[in-house]
């Protein structure tokens, strides 16, 4: 992969119990920007990184092609980043949004948010969904985040508690060809030991009836999707 690796800063391992946020290029509003706290290390990508400099959020890694955005913008994104990862935008493997995953899951974060990693671009908007695969396989919990969506993934290690926000539905949708095993507690309409088949519709636009409802199953890669319109 051709790219250009620019320091201005020593960066510092994250601290496991630190969270990383990523600001990708798909739909970005303000109320993304809400979501940061002061101890997050921040990595902005392409157009996310141009969200983030327009907004004066210092970044410490900024990474992408920057096809997206000016010669201008671009040097002001280098500015005001720790590191500035620039890459041919033919000649490399990974989306910008893969490449600041895998950058993320170096530091060993306890957990990964991304904000626009969805948008108008169903291609990207599935590409970064099946990213979640990958930080469920390196143990870290990541969580992709709009205004209208907040979709995560779990498996059979452990059970999932899904918290009562501000979004209306919970859907859950198999990322293998089948999740089996799958029990709900504390929802609208609960499940025992059933079944979830790719190209099926049963569990969309579920609900919690209890602050925090609870998801098992036994076997496969499960899909949460919290949503409102």
């Amino acid at each position: 992969m051709n790219c250009q690796n620019n320091r201005r800063h020593t960066i510092d391992m994250v601290d496991q119990q630190s969270r990383i946020i990523i600001f990708s290029g798909g739909e970005l509003t303000t109320s993304a920007l809400t979501d940061i706290e002061p101890e997050d290390f921040i990595i902005g990508v392409d157009r996310g990184a141009a969200f983030l400099m327009e907004h004066q959020i210092h970044m410490h890694i900024a990474v992408g092609d920057f096809d997206s955005v000016t010669k201008e913008t671009k040097e002001q994104i280098a500015s005001i980043s720790d590191r500035f990862i620039d890459c041919d935008p033919i000649y490399k493997d990974l989306t910008d949004t893969e490449m600041a995953l895998e950058l993320a899951l170096e530091h060993n974060p306890s957990s990964i948010v991304i904000h626009g990693a969805l948008g108008t671009r169903i291609d990207h908007s599935l590409s970064n969904i099946h990213l979640l695969r990958r930080t469920l396989e390196a143990g870290t919990q990541c969580t992709l985040v709009d205004p209208h969506n907040e979709i995560t993934i779990m498996d059979a290690s452990r059970p999932y508690h899904v918290k009562r926000t501000s979004f209306t539905y919970v859907s859950l949708l198999p990322l293998s060809l089948q999740v089996t095993g799958v029990s709900l507690e504390g929802f609208r309409y609960p499940l025992h030991q059933a079944t979830l088949t790719i190209g099926k519709s049963l569990s969309v636009s579920n609900e919690l009836t209890a602050d925090v409802g609870t998801i098992t199953i036994t076997d496969g890669l499960l899909l949460i999707m919290s949503t409102k319109d």
